[in-house]
C-alpha cells in the first residue's frame, strides 16, 4: 500500500512538471514568433514599399480604363488588337506610301456602297429576293449637346492654362511648355502628321503590353532615372532659375 501510494505521487508530481515546462514552451514559441513576426514585415508590406512608374496603386489594366479598351491596348484578345494595329497600318500604308488622298478614298468608298446598293434594289425584284435593309439612321441631340459640351470643357481648360503661361506667373510652367512645343517641331519636320499619328497610335499598342510584362524590372530603373533626373532639375533650378526669379522680382 505504501509503495501504491508512493507511486501515485511521483505520477502526480510528473504530471505536474510536464505540465509547467509545456507551459514555458508554448510561451517561449509564442514570444519567438511575435519577435519574428515584429522583425520580418509581411510580403505584402515589402511589396507596397516598391516603386511603381509614376507612382501608380493599380494594376496597368486598371490605370487604362479597365474595360474592352483596356483589354485591346494590352493584347488580351489578340485577334482583335491585332485588327486594329492591321487596319491602322493598311490606313498608313494607304495614304504615306501609296499617297491616296483622303477626300478621293472617300467618294469612292461612297461610289462603290451606292451602286452595290441601287442595284441589289432594283435587281432583287426580278430575282425573287428580298431588297436591302437600310437602317434610318439620325443623331439625337443629347449625343450632339455631350460632345460640344465635352469639348466647351476642354477648349476652355486649355485657354486657361494658355492665359496662366502668358502671364508670366509660372516661369516653369512656361518653359516646359515651350520645351515641348520646340521638341513637336522638330519632330514635325522629320515626318508627316499622318506618320507621327501612326507612330503613336502604335506605341499605344506595344508599351503598356511589354510594360505590364516587364514592370518588376521597368521600375528599379525608371526609379533610378526619376533620382537622377530631380537630382538635375535642383541643379538648374539653383543655379539658372532662381536667379531669374530673383532678377523679376528686383525689376518689379
Amino acid at each position: 500500500m505504501a509503495d501504491h501510494s508512493g507511486n501515485e505521487k511521483e505520477s502526480k508530481v510528473e504530471s505536474v512538471m510536464e505540465k509547467i515546462t509545456e507551459k514555458f514552451h508554448s510561451d517561449d514559441s509564442s514570444s519567438s514568433s511575435d519577435s519574428d513576426g515584429e522583425k520580418s514585415p509581411s510580403p505584402s508590406s515589402v511589396k507596397a514599399k516598391i516603386y511603381r512608374l509614376f507612382g501608380r496603386e493599380k494594376p496597368v489594366h486598371k490605370v487604362l480604363g479597365g474595360g474592352k479598351p483596356a483589354d485591346v491596348l494590352l493584347w488580351r484578345d489578340k485577334k482583335i488588337s491585332g485588327g486594329v494595329v492591321g487596319v491602322a497600318t493598311a490606313i498608313w500604308v494607304l495614304f504615306e506610301l501609296v499617297e491616296y488622298h483622303l477626300l478621293s478614298l472617300v467618294c469612292h468608298i461612297l461610289i462603290l456602297a451606292l451602286a452595290i446598293l441601287f442595284l441589289w434594289s432594283n435587281v432583287s425584284t426580278f430575282i425573287n429576293k428580298s431588297p436591302p435593309q437600310i437602317p434610318d439612321v439620325a443623331i439625337s441631340d443629347d449625343i450632339v449637346l455631350g460632345i460640344v459640351s465635352a469639348l466647351r470643357i476642354e477648349i476652355n481648360r486649355a485657354l486657361s492654362v494658355i492665359r496662366d503661361i502668358a502671364s508670366g506667373r509660372d516661369l516653369k510652367k512656361f518653359l516646359s511648355v515651350i520645351a515641348g512645343l520646340w521638341v513637336l517641331s522638330v519632330v514635325g519636320n522629320w515626318c508627316h502628321f499622318l506618320t507621327l499619328f501612326y507612330i503613336c497610335f502604335v506605341l499605344l499598342h506595344t508599351v503598356p503590353v511589354l510594360y505590364e510584362k516587364y514592370e518588376d524590372h521597368v521600375d528599379p530603373l525608371a526609379e533610378k532615372a526619376l533620382a537622377e533626373f530631380k537630382k538635375q532639375y535642383a541643379v538648374f533650378d539653383a543655379k539658372v532659375l532662381s536667379k531669374i526669379l530673383m532678377k523679376e522680382k528686383k525689376l518689379a
